[in-house]
């Protein structure tokens, strides 16, 4: 056969035309014959782009029938000088207005889904360290008016290039918060609930586990007290009741939820280091302490997961009391004296955050 003899018989076997026995016949050709298998397989493709493009070809002249037919500045017009006007439209038009927002809607659908944006199931996994140097040339400007108004300290002039969050892990000083917080840090300062702002510095970092351990060196700090809350060494188990204080904005913030999952997820990766908790974070909250209902420390909050609402993680205890000890004695000028007593198990959630509030600090961090 020729090849328009050959296409007109695809074409009548797409077209569903042939009899039960010629039906059967091709297929056995097309099982047999790879090149007419691939023809019918082309020709198919080819008629199905042929139909989208008469498809769009129409729906184009649809909503032009329909923008014609309704007059767009004149329905403006109306709408602001006469309210009672939507009823009169809504009885006129309302299946070719429904047309139009059902429309609309597939459209904005199918930009999703080409996208890629629905079929993000996972999301993406976001550090929480907060980028306020977006707003650029005005912030600065705002830096130096106030730095020339009251210039006491560094941190009072500049609202810092990123913010965080950080928890006392021994009265003398010692805080703890996220590696990514302080990457690359001209300088940094922690500021505690009372907003008194205090010179810090980096004594230990490891960035596989985004830990990261600062040194207060102002010398108006003064020590904090016995820490209220010990450090769990053992697993947490999932559905228990936790919570956390950071700052997403200049007050701290309480966020309550439970823990979901006992390991995290990076991208398409599961993290052993990590939990997932279901509890409300933002940029800001980075390295704020996870602290189970007894208010033992279980984790410090690290990442949130974008597109699921809720959905945050946490870096485990155990790797936090591993970093500490792995800190070079060089490195320390006092010794960190962990707390293994919990003073918060038996106080209510209220109680407990009054106690809390005085060891976890505003994390500011500067780069030139």
């Amino acid at each position: 056969m020729s090849d328009n003899q050959v296409l007109e018989v695809i074409e009548k076997y797409l077209n569903g035309e042939m009899t039960k026995d010629e039906r059967a016949r091709f297929e056995i050709l097309r099982n047999e014959n790879a090149e007419i298998n691939n023809k019918v397989t082309e020709h198919k493709h080819f008629t199905g782009l042929i139909k989208q493009y008469g498809e769009r070809l129409e729906l184009e002249k649809r909503l032009n029938a329909i923008h014609n037919e309704i007059d767009v500045h004149a329905l403006e017009d109306e709408l602001m000088i006469r309210p009672s006007f939507i009823v009169r439209l809504w009885r006129n038009h309302h299946s070719k207005i429904s047309v139009a927002a059902s429309i609309a809607i597939f459209a904005a659908l199918c930009t999703m889904f080409f996208t890629g944006y629905l079929n993000n199931r996972g999301g993406n996994y976001v550090q929480l360290s907060e980028k306020i140097n977006k707003i650029g040339a005005k912030t600065d400007q705002l830096g130096r008016t106030v730095k020339s108004l009251n210039p006491q300290h560094a941190s009072d002039a500049n609202p810092g290039n990123f913010r965080g969050t950080g928890f006392a892990i021994s009265s003398n000083g010692y805080i703890v918060t996220d590696n990514h917080v302080i990457k690359d840090a001209d300088s940094i300062y922690v500021q505690s609930s009372d907003g008194k702002s205090y010179k810090a510095k980096v004594i230990y970092s490891e960035p596989a586990t985004d830990i990261a351990v600062l040194a207060i060196s102002d010398p108006s700090f003064k020590a904090l007290g016995p820490l209220p809350y010990s450090f769990k060494k053992a697993e947490t188990d999932i559905g228990e009741s936790v919570f956390t204080l950071g700052y997403p904005r200049d007050a701290m913030v309480l966020g309550p939820g439970f823990l979901t999952a006992s390991t995290g997820f990076n991208g398409t990766n599961t993290d052993s280091t990590a939990y997932q908790v279901s509890i409300p974070v933002n940029f800001g909250n980075s390295g704020g302490p996870l602290l189970d209902s007894r208010g033992d420390i279980i984790g410090i909050i690290n990442a949130k997961q974008t597109h699921v609402e809720g959905a945050a993680f946490a870096i485990k205890s155990n790797y936090l009391l591993k970093a500490i000890q792995d800190i070079p004695a060089d490195s320390l000028t006092k010794p960190i004296n962990t707390n293994t007593k919990n003073t918060l198990a038996t106080l209510g959630r209220v109680q407990q955050i009054k106690k809390l509030q005085n060891f976890v600090f505003m994390v500011k961090v500067y780069n030139q």
